[in-house]
């Protein structure tokens, strides 16, 4: 098997649940392919999966050293320096995602950064402000809702969930939230 069926294969192992077998897997990539960063990808995802933040960083560390202009890995190893409550540190990684190409997903854990430091309202406002620049990422909106439901503003959140689900008929979290279960 060449190496990108390797990595397909790994990556849906992992999405399986299959971790052991889709962290071989990233070992054998890194061995046939020692200058490349994606079996080291591989490898800190199956260890976000597993709550493994510490094995998750470092190998993220060896993926960034091979390939500095990803900015899912440094999205990536913020996400595990916030569960570490390294906060700094992970405010830093989400920055560096954004300045590399704008990442969705690095804005939205930027949120998640300004929660978990006390900067309830600038997390508001900061989300405020990417839902108005993109209206259309249904992430963006279900993150406010749920910011709104914490602070007690059930209908305000409501109203966020309800134009979520709009976006995202299917979406079962949603659903869930406006249905109440």
């Amino acid at each position: 098997m060449n190496y990108e069926d390797q990595l397909e294969e790994g990556v849906a192992l992992l999405h399986e649940g299959d971790y052991d077998h889709a962290l071989d897997i990233s070992y054998k990539l890194q061995k046939m392919e020692p200058n490349t960063s994606d079996g080291h990808h591989l490898e800190a995802m199956v260890f976000q999966k597993l709550n493994q933040w510490e094995k998750s960083i470092q190998a993220l560390d060896t993926a960034i050293a091979l390939e500095k202009e990803k900015s899912g890995y440094y999205n990536l190893r913020g996400f595990a320096k916030l569960q570490l409550d390294d906060l700094e540190a992970a405010r830093k990684d989400f920055e560096k995602a954004i300045d590399l190409d704008d990442s969705p997903a690095a804005h939205r854990n930027l949120v998640l950064y300004k929660i978990m430091d006390d900067q309830g309202n600038e997390a508001i406002e900061y989300l405020l402000s990417r839902i108005k620049t993109n209206p259309k990422d249904v992430e963006n909106w279900i993150l406010m809702g749920d910011l709104m439901q914490r602070a007690g503003q059930d209908a305000k959140a409501r109203t966020y969930y309800q134009q979520a689900q709009k976006m995202d008929p299917e979406n079962e979290y949603v659903r869930k939230q406006l249905s109440g279960e």
